[in-house]
């Protein structure tokens, strides 16, 4: 198994084989716009534009699982995420990310690179997944994480 056996469904309600991805490597992050951690759409973003035509993806998963922390519809979240951070890569329709409603997707994320003492329950918004060009999880990184401290990683993951 690895992320190419699953699907999502775009803000712009396109079902999308993530298989579209095949040999690009992708942060995968779950993401919300009322969330202390939101700013790191920014930071994204810079990574997208730096890295996108070198074989890389960022993918966002808005939930509302953490505190109510992502309460919009798809057009709204689509809205704030281009007016207020000027994201261009690639966001899907909000999803559940933890518990027995989760995502098929984020149930394979979490099985597949732990957290903190093998806890494979996602604990707040913005926990990101490496994925390499083959979509195996790498590493996972926490909330407090950002892209620019996750950079480094990236680029060694694109020179292999």
């Amino acid at each position: 198994m690895s992320v190419y056996d699953y699907e999502a469904v775009t803000l712009q309600g396109v079902q999308k084989p993530l298989s579209e991805y095949r040999g690009k490597a992708m942060l995968i992050v779950n993401t919300a716009s009322k969330c202390g951690f939101t700013p790191q759409y920014t930071g994204l973003q810079k990574l997208y534009d730096e890295y996108k035509d070198t074989g890389f993806e960022i993918l966002g998963f808005p939930s509302n699982q953490f505190a109510n922390q992502e309460p919009g519809n798809e057009e709204e979240i689509a809205e704030f995420c281009q007016i207020n951070h000027g994201v261009t890569f690639p966001m899907f329709a909000k999803v559940d990310v933890k518990g027995s409603t989760a995502h098929p997707l984020f149930q394979f994320l979490s099985k597949e690179a732990p957290g903190i003492l093998g806890s494979k329950s996602i604990k707040w918004n913005f926990t990101k997944f490496l994925v390499d060009r083959d979509g195996r999880v790498v590493r996972r990184f926490a909330p407090t994480d950002t892209p620019e401290q996750i950079e480094k990683h990236i680029k060694v993951l694109l020179q292999s």
